[in-house]
């Protein structure tokens, strides 16, 4: 199956404990602490594979996950960093934001990697809080939990050459003909019901890529017909070949034809107009036309290359696969976005806000919600070191300024407490 749409969910691993613990030795009476560090979790990281041509993968798997460090131990050991999660997308993958509709990535070239979600960091061990002061600690932290992202996956084909035109112009035909590509082939409107690739191999060590975009009809930019599902599989390509069916009988133009296809690529992004173009003039071994070959040569001639060819008697085609190696060469890819439109996350200026909810005063923000989610709070070294925390951070006379009494509830994460002196 075909799929180039997908929505999956993405969490990072979190990272491992640290632990709790003192030496125990013989003859060492009260040893001093030595619990280790928990393990980093591992990042997600999707990776660019060539091999790949569908996202088909993700229906089966909407959500990834990577796995947590290890807990540390005792004896200053450390828990070991959890391995990454790699996920491999096809060339041409452009990943958003779901949420935010912002651009992540665009993965075009082979083993481009972009790490999606990042892994937690481990928490520390007690030996990691020895201090002048407190020599014997009891405190230490849980893991920082990993990031997590909801992402949007939109496949736009990577190719050099994308082949347009009507249902039935003889498409799929000359893709197969010109390279190792296997359609199915049938005489019936959209035959060809999802984009093939095609590699056309001109000498060895010179190739190029093709897309077998399946036929538009008018209203295609606005989803008629198959439009929606497939226009934005051209947007990425060097050079368009427009296959027009020179055996059209009196009822069409074979200029109409053109000119609608031409305006429907226009309407659904201006920018395709101005990609180079060039016509395969095709079913030049049938009666008639002649006729119409005449009628595009005095037309538009001057303006576009006109290549006769008859896909099925495979005439004309060395031609045509020529000039295409010459544009190629000329013409570089376009990439579809500019490295300002890269959505960058930017930590916010306000370490914290409160809010009144309900009668309480609710503290909220991503540095608090980090202490928050790395203490243990069954220890009560641990509870005391995140109001110290918290008292540094200002978020104390902050509840103050905003009028807060002792006794008032305090919301932070899932925990509620009261404000006391």
């Amino acid at each position: 199956m075909f799929y180039d749409k997908a929505k999956i969910y993405v969490k990072a691993g979190d990272g491992g404990n640290g632990i709790v613990a003192f030496r125990r030795e013989k003859y060492v009476a009260e040893g001093g602490p030595s619990g280790g560090d928990g393990g980093g979790g591992g990042s997600v990281i999707l990776v660019g594979d060539k091999g790949l041509r569908t996202l088909v993968d993700f229906k089966y798997k909407p959500h990834v996950k990577a796995k947590r460090g290890e807990h540390g131990q005792s004896k200053n050991m450390h828990g070991k960093n959890a391995e990454d999660s790699i996920i491999k997308v096809p060339l041409g993958t452009i990943i958003k934001n779901f949420d935010t509709g912002g651009l992540i990535a665009d993965i075009t070239e082979e083993n481009q990697s972009v790490v999606i979600a990042k892994g937690g960091r481990g928490g520390r061990g007690n030996a990691r809080f020895t201090s002048a002061k407190n020599r014997v600690p009891s405190v230490a932290e849980k893991g920082e939990p990993g990031e997590e992202v909801t992402l949007s996956l939109e496949l736009k084909l990577l190719a050099d050459v994308g082949l347009i035109g009507l249902p039935n112009a003889g498409k799929s035909t000359l893709i197969s003909v010109i390279s190792a590509a296997k359609p199915k082939i049938a005489d019936y409107p959209f035959t060809t019901l999802k984009p093939n690739l095609g590699v056309v191999s001109v000498e060895e060590g010179n190739s190029f890529v093709v897309a077998d975009i399946p036929g538009l009809i008018e209203g295609a930019h606005q989803g008629a017909g198959l439009g929606h599902e497939f226009l934005r599989h051209i947007e990425r390509t060097r050079i368009f070949v427009h296959v027009l069916d020179m055996t059209l009988g009196e009822n069409k133009s074979i200029l109409d034809v053109f000119n609608s296809i031409n305006k429907e690529l226009f309407l659904y992004n201006p920018k395709l107009a101005n990609k180079k173009q060039i016509i395969a003039a095709n079913k030049m071994d049938v009666p008639g036309a002649e006729e119409n070959l005449a009628v595009l040569n005095k037309e538009i001639g001057e303006e576009y290359e006109i290549f006769p060819i008859s896909a099925v008697a495979r005439t004309g085609i060395k031609a045509l696969v020529g000039r295409l190696t010459q544009l190629i060469d000329e013409i570089e890819h376009e990439p579809l976005y500019n490295e300002d439109e890269i959505e960058v996350f930017v930590e916010p200026e306000e370490r914290f806000s409160i809010v009144r909810e309900d009668g309480m005063f609710v503290v909220q923000g991503k540095e608090v919600e980090k202490h928050f989610a790395m203490t243990d709070f069954n220890n009560e070294e641990g509870a005391k070191r995140f109001q110290r925390i918290l008292k540094a951070m200002g978020v104390e006379q902050a509840l103050l300024d905003k009028g807060i009494n002792y006794g008032d509830l305090v919301r932070i994460g899932d925990l509620e407490f009261e404000f006391l002196e």
